[in-house]
């Protein structure tokens, strides 16, 4: 019977990222199911099911690939993002994040005040960035004035 099983999996995509991720979001839908019972929620859990259990068991190799790739491609841009604007907030007090106006990417910069010119590592092209921070100090300065008047 084992042999049958394994024989029947030979050649079939199984399992990736776009998997997981189906199950993940059939899970929730069964969770909120529970409390909302809607047939509609029923309907497209029965839909995610069927289709992540086809592409698991597809024998088009080549099209599965593709759908996971786009779908680590959209997953990918978006932690980027957030991972960026994590360390812009780590980084609010001591640097600065510009883009580049030819490239567009990303530079992290130090804080000093007043205007720079930058080279792009990635293009090479040098563009002026102008520094402005001094906000937190006059922040700080501000609180500690009105406490001493109260």
């Amino acid at each position: 019977m084992s042999n049958r099983i394994y024989r029947f999996f030979i050649g079939r995509y199984g399992v990736d990222d776009l998997y997981y991720f189906n199950l993940i979001v059939y899970l929730m839908l069964f969770i909120c199911n529970i409390f909302l019972q809607s047939t509609i929620i029923l309907v497209l859990e029965g839909i995610i099911v069927l289709v992540t259990f086809c592409r698991a068991l597809s024998k088009n190799i080549v099209r599965r690939r593709k759908e996971n790739n786009f779908y680590l491609k959209i997953k990918n841009n978006i932690l980027k993002f957030f991972i960026l604007l994590s360390k812009r907030f780590k980084d609010r007090h001591t640097h600065m994040y510009k883009k580049c106006r030819y490239c567009k990417t990303t530079l992290r910069l130090p804080l000093k005040k007043g205007n720079h010119t930058v080279k792009c590592p990635n293009c090479q092209k040098r563009f002026d960035v102008k520094c402005r921070r001094d906000e937190k100090i006059k922040v700080e300065v501000i609180k500690k004035k009105g406490l001493k008047g109260s």
